[in-house]
């Protein structure tokens, strides 16, 4: 094990030439980032998970309720052993063969057994109400952090003139606010890491999930080889639309169109002017060229530029994302005569059933053929025609 660590944590990997651990170790004049401060994040994560389920059952749900939001669910199945037993043991969309079979075995007609197979998985779909207290969760906490990344960069030079993120490098000191911003920021990812898992499940999973993984390593890895102050900048940048994302959630949760269309194109427009122009001419400018120019390259100083390009590599079809969804909104505008800001379905939106909700009779031996959907465009009742419903 000791040579494990040694070799993991080897100075010529993770420091500048010439430059040593215990040339950063903690003195009476100055703290710098250690490594067992990491080790902090994990409790906070868990007092940031409890802080959630307090924030939504205590603030979010009752703003929910005064808003007008049930928390009823989609339509329930009518309960039958057989049908349930072929959903949890075999398959939740039935081939035309087997429910040609299971037609003969219940006495019921085809497209009954496909109305139940409907019902039965949109019953495992999240309310409007779990919905809209998960983004109101992720605004409030969004539009925090950012504030205080904001109020605590603007007093920074480095926010002024990068160039100060490497003058004296790695010689830099580790200010209280920079050392809570690190470590919050830190956390809440870990929390995010853990709660995914039980959170509302999107299309853009296994994505988001690269994204929190990314993130840890890269928030750990810049902490530890002090590159922090850059990385404050990564932070906040990235931070910017988040609330914007959640806030036009929340108003398409609570059928406040007209809103929640107007916080999308904002959130569009803050989205891709801070990834794909301020965050690679701004602070992939500074990572590549200024610090190379300053302290020069190392191998740490390598795997920190790649983890940021491939953030960049994220940021970019993220964005290839938004701008189809605004294409998309603005033919149908001019087809439909709609507002030409109305956002349809998003591609990387919540929206939980691909198919249109049925009548609610129960199926039986002879039911009625004629069905009717609930105007919701095939959204399992959470939207309304041409909602928005954006997910980051």
């Amino acid at each position: 094990m000791a040579g494990i660590l040694a070799w993991f944590w080897n100075e010529r990997f993770w420091l500048p030439h010439n430059v040593t651990w215990a040339d950063l170790k903690n003195t009476e004049e100055a703290t710098f980032p250690q490594a067992e401060d990491l080790y902090l994040a994990f409790p906070l994560a868990f007092c940031i998970f409890m802080v959630r389920l307090i924030f939504e059952r205590f603030v979010a749900k009752p703003c929910a309720i005064a808003l007008n939001i049930q928390a009823n669910g989609p339509q329930i199945a009518q309960p039958n052993a057989i049908l349930e037993k072929v959903f949890t043991a075999i398959t939740k969309h039935p081939d035309e063969k087997r429910l040609e079979g299971l037609s003969k075995q219940l006495d019921w007609d085809v497209r009954s057994i496909q109305r139940w197979f409907r019902q039965r998985c949109n019953q495992e779909k999240p309310s409007t109400l779990r919905k809209f207290c998960e983004s109101m969760w992720r605004f409030s906490f969004s539009l925090y952090v950012f504030t205080y990344g904001v109020r605590f960069l603007k007093k920074t030079p480095w926010l002024w003139n990068t160039r100060h993120c490497w003058y004296n490098y790695p010689y830099q000191p580790l200010t209280t606010d920079l050392h809570y911003y690190y470590i919050l920021e830190l956390s809440f990812y870990w929390s995010l890491m853990f709660s995914q898992f039980t959170d509302i499940k999107r299309k853009d999973f296994g994505i988001m999930f690269l994204h929190h993984l990314v993130a840890i390593f890269l928030i750990s890895f810049s902490y530890v080889n002090n590159m922090a102050r850059v990385g404050t900048l990564v932070l906040c940048l990235h931070d910017s639309a988040d609330a914007l994302l959640e806030a036009a959630k929340m108003a398409n949760y609570a059928k406040f169109q007209k809103i929640c269309d107007l916080l999308f194109v904002m959130f569009a427009m803050v989205f891709i002017t801070t990834r794909l122009g301020i965050f690679p001419l701004w602070v992939l400018n500074t990572t590549l060229f200024e610090s190379w120019e300053i302290v020069g390259p190392y191998p740490s100083w390598w795997v920190f530029n790649l983890l940021l390009l491939l953030i960049q590599g994220l940021n970019c079809f993220w964005s290839y994302l938004i701008v189809k969804i605004a294409c998309k909104a603005i033919s149908k505008g001019k087809a439909g005569k709609w507002n030409p800001l109305h956002v349809s379905k998003d591609d990387r939106s919540d929206i939980e059933s691909s198919s249109d909700e049925e009548d609610s009779e129960p199926p039986g031996k002879n039911p009625h053929t004629s069905t009717t959907t609930n105007g919701t465009s095939g959204t399992n009742g959470y939207l309304l025609p041409g909602s928005c419903s954006v997910d980051d």
